[in-house]
């Protein structure tokens, strides 16, 4: 059995990569990204108040985003059936990826997964042009992180090159 970090991924380690759908008939993999920062955001579940008001900030704030290149991916365990309802009924603009099975395994790698939920925890990794945590935070489940600490690690970033 692989053994998983039990607190978040701190700035510095390197991003476990992965593989995840993002529809039911397609994929999205991290490596596939290097070489542009990208935003990971992990929610606990599809259709929550909370998680539904940050996913649409995201969305919303997404051609900010898009000035500093980051792709922007949102996980958690729900399947991709729930994620496709979700993202069309709140208009993402946005892949969600199903951490659906092994349940929570991309998650558990980045430390970011509620052992007595069984879900994802709301945490928040940006990650480097290189695959490099630059950033990582966690939100209290009932509290949305909003965008901040993402666009000032962001802005860090930017100024690193």
């Amino acid at each position: 059995m692989p053994h998983y970090p039990r607190e978040l991924l701190p700035a510095g380690s390197p991003a476990p990569d992965f593989t995840l759908a993002s529809t039911p008939s397609e994929s999205v993999s991290l490596r596939s990204l290097k070489g542009r920062p990208v935003v990971l955001a992990f929610y606990p579940a599809d259709w929550s108040p909370v998680c539904s008001d940050q996913m649409a900030l995201y969305s919303e704030i997404l051609p900010t985003f898009r000035e500093y290149d980051a792709a922007v991916l949102g996980l958690s365990v729900d399947s991709v059936w729930s994620h496709k309802a979700f993202a069309d009924t709140r208009r993402l603009g946005f892949p969600l990826l199903a951490d659906f099975e092994p349940k929570g395994e991309v998650a558990r790698s980045y430390g970011a997964y509620d052992y007595t939920q069984g879900c994802a925890e709301r945490a928040l990794f940006v990650l480097d042009r290189n695959g490099v945590i630059a950033w990582s935070y966690l939100s209290p489940m009932d509290v949305s992180p909003g965008a901040d600490g993402i666009l000032d690690a962001l802005d860090a970033l930017r100024e690193r090159r």
